[in-house]
């Protein structure tokens, strides 16, 4: 299990466990699961995938962001639109 937490400038998006986080990376999307190597990695405009443990699937579109992952903690610090 991932330790996700979602950071906008406005407010957090997401905090909680997760069973995988799919991001759309600056060189393509890529999938991070329980146990993933430490790194840290741009993000392009595109739509961050998660699933709940329990299986249900969330999104959320971004504008752009950077990702950290280490110790199956999850860290996105990104941009969304403001409704």
């Amino acid at each position: 299990m991932l330790n996700l937490k979602i950071v906008s400038p406005e407010r957090i998006e997401y905090q909680g466990e997760v069973e995988s986080v799919l991001v759309p990376g600056t060189m393509g999307k890529f999938e991070i699961l329980t146990n993933h190597a430490p790194i840290i990695s741009s993000l392009d405009k595109g739509t961050v995938r998660y699933v709940l443990p329990g299986g249900e699937k969330k999104t959320l579109d971004i504008f752009g962001g950077f990702v950290e992952v280490q110790k199956n903690v999850v860290s996105l610090c990104v941009e969304v639109q403001v409704e």
